[in-house]
């Protein structure tokens, strides 16, 4: 009988010819996501009894794997043995959450040393010498450490580690598979223990403990009765990369954290016999013969981490590249890391409230308070909108739209795909430093992965004309523009906050028109309205005069962009969308990506902007390290290759009827709103 029925918005590969899997575990009829993955993956699970073709499928070395051997050795079916990737999800799998990806291995079980699994043979018989893998492997570990990732991501990124020079000896669940397999047991890590003491006289140990333990779930090997003047046990959740950096030694008998101290710099000490010791990067007491070759830290990474596992893409439901599940992982604990605590909000439109709960009200709902006093006293993290933030909202951390915020504009109450959170100031006031800056700033450098990742977004936004807003226009006719030295001289809303902030001289479109016309009297100026002030529901309606020689009304921006020579504006994102598609750039005001190098800039630069860029790296900062981005679909935080493959396939939920009444409630006032505004 096969398991199911359920609906997927994608069929898995080669659905036709796919494997029967037979299965006696609860686990693979009650998780849809491994059952997922293993059909993306060319199995079709099953439970009954085999025939000739067939396999039985187990995981690992599980309590219940007895079941599935039992029936595999009486009908001489073939085993599955399924595992989790080594990076799996925020929490333990006891916790609820589905992993990221799968070990699938029709050979043995990885942790296991009695057999050759397929990752050992991959290890030992694998080239593993071709550059752009290897490349990869480098890329990813510097990625993974960057972001403190592990296979457990449910820990603040900078809880502080003990004072440097301690050993870290490695906790592990009392029973659990590997340690079993490498035939340890408490007495092991007592040896574990006493060899860390003595082969580091005076130092201080610290014992990890497993999340496991920490959160109830099973118990570890050591306990309170182990620490004393010298040994701590450690218990809350720290990232393991901060405690490597502090570690002179790490000893382990077969826990993750021992493969992943190696991409930290150790040679870490092996009490069992784990997939990762034998290829000349561990110490090990427990030798297994067999494994003779020697391998470098990105090749043992490029096999047990790009090679071997199933990744899943639960955005676009299907298998994926290592780099793809990495940035998932990165993404979703990026939001249990700044929102877990909770967030008090301040000065939020009401309209707004729904939008903000789904990016940051995930781990715990948001709570709406305006006034100052009360909003501090509830505890939480406290943000304002950035736009509405006043004298007393000066602690607050500022929230705005992000750069890619939706297919529609804010105006029409389209909720955003992106946002952005500052604790030091807002990108659009130079006035003081921001988060942006110190990203920019940060970014001068880029590793190679970094430049490729950053190269492969701006492609995809010139190539798909996408901007901030993706309006929904007619086509322009740009054949019938005057030919000539063309200027793109972008409309804004005169009382929007980067105008009150962050422009100096010129603070009005007829003052920005006046002096493009002045320093380019010949060029071709062509002037686009902002879409709010077309739509009457801003501020910001300049009669031209003839400054102007063409203004464009209802024409999407970014269409326009490869037909001009140079753009000019105050503090206009479209300054920032001309430098992706490689047009000069000339600010009369302070925009975010004013005085890195890449722009002619006539107003005042804080001279804080010292450091010089390339385009790559002010892409990298600005739309991948600076927002946060919110999948519509999947109702997932997600990576900003998510929301620039939906807004180019307008693959996005469509307006709701009382949004679609408000806004144009709102529009209908504000074409009348010469009967309240003054002057």
């Amino acid at each position: 009988m096969a398991l199911g029925p359920e609906t997927y918005d994608t069929p898995a590969a080669g659905l036709a010819k796919d494997r029967r899997l037979f299965v006696y575990n609860g686990g693979f009829l009650t998780q849809k996501r491994v059952r997922r993955i293993l059909q993306l993956s060319g199995y079709s699970l099953h439970v009954g009894l085999p025939r000739e073709g067939d396999a039985v499928a187990i995981w690992g070395n599980s309590p219940t794997a007895h079941r599935g051997r039992g029936i595999a050795d009486k009908y001489s079916a073939p085993l599955v043995r399924i595992e989790d990737a080594p990076l799996r999800s925020l929490f333990p799998g006891r916790s609820g959450e589905p992993p990221l990806g799968l070990l699938i291995d029709e050979k043995g079980v990885h942790f296991d040393p009695s057999t050759v699994s397929k990752l050992e043979e991959l290890l030992a018989t694998h080239p593993l010498d071709d550059t752009a893998l290897l490349n990869r492997a480098r890329g990813a570990i510097a990625r993974i450490t960057e972001a403190h990732l592990s296979k457990y991501t449910g820990f603040e990124a900078d809880t502080p580690a003990p004072d440097p020079g301690y050993v870290l000896v490695i906790d592990q669940t009392q029973g659990d598979a590997s340690v079993r397999a490498s035939g340890a047991d408490r007495a092991r890590f007592v040896e574990m223990l006493v060899f860390a003491q003595e082969e580091h006289p005076g130092a201080r140990v610290i014992i990890k403990t497993h999340p496991e333990t920490a959160q109830g779930h099973r118990a570890g090997y050591f306990g309170p009765e182990d620490a004393n003047d010298r040994i701590t046990l450690m218990t809350d959740p720290i990232s393991p990369w901060t405690l490597f950096e502090g570690a002179v030694g790490v000893y382990t008998v077969s826990s993750q954290l021992g493969f992943e101290a190696i991409f930290a710099g150790h040679k870490p000490r092996i009490f069992g016999q784990p997939f990762y010791a034998g290829w000349g990067l561990t110490t090990d007491e427990f030798p297994v013969p067999r494994r003779q070759r020697v391998l470098t830290r990105p090749q043992l990474f490029a096999g047990a981490m790009i090679l071997y596992p199933k990744w899943y893409d639960p955005y676009r439901d299907r298998l994926c590249t290592l780099e793809d599940a990495i940035e998932t992982l990165a993404a979703q604990t990026r939001c249990w890391r700044e929102d877990h605590a909770g967030w008090t909000a301040s000065a939020m439109r009401m309209w707004k409230r729904k939008p903000l709960q789904q990016f940051f009200g995930q781990h715990k709902p948001v709570v709406f308070e305006d006034d100052p006093a009360r909003a501090r006293a509830t505890g939480k993290r406290w943000m304002v909108w950035a736009g509405k933030a006043q004298v007393g909202h000066g602690d607050a951390v500022r929230v705005e739209d992000g750069f890619l915020r939706s297919r529609g504009l804010g105006a029409e109450l389209v909720p955003p795909l992106s946002l952005v959170c500052d604790d030091l100031g807002i990108y659009y006031d130079p006035s003081r430093p921001s988060r942006l800056e110190r990203w920019i700033e940060a970014r001068a450098d880029l590793r190679p992965d970094q430049r490729m990742r950053a190269a492969r977004l701006i492609e995809a936004l010139t190539a798909k004309g996408l901007s901030k807003y993706n309006p929904d226009v007619p086509p322009t006719d740009l054949e019938k523009l005057p030919k000539g030295h063309r200027i793109l001289v972008p409309g804004q809303v005169e009382d929007d906050a980067s105008i009150r902030t962050g422009t100096g001289r010129v603070t009005t479109n007829r003052a920005l028109l006046e002096t493009v016309r002045a320093a380019r009297p010949d060029a071709i100026i062509l002037y686009k309205p902002h879409p709010d002030v077309e739509a009457g529901l801003r501020a910001g309606h300049v009669e031209t005069d003839g400054l102007a020689d063409v203004v464009l009304n209802r024409t999407d921006p970014a269409a326009l962009l490869p037909i001009v020579q140079e753009v000019w504006t105050m503090t206009s994102l479209l300054g920032f969308e001309a430098l992706l598609r490689g047009v000069a750039v000339t600010t009369v005001g302070v925009p975010f990506y004013a005085g890195w190098g890449l722009t002619t800039d006539l107003g005042d630069v804080p001279p804080r902007r010292r450091a010089q860029l390339d385009l790559e790296g002010l892409v990298h900062a600005t739309l991948i390290d600076y927002p946060r981005y919110h999948d519509p679909k999947t109702r997932l935080p997600c990576p900003v290759e998510v929301i620039v493959e939906r807004l180019a396939n307008d693959d996005l939920p469509r307006l709701g009827t009382g949004n679609r009444l408000l806004s144009k409630l709102q529009g209908l006032f504000a074409t009348q709103s010469h009967l309240w505004r003054r002057g």
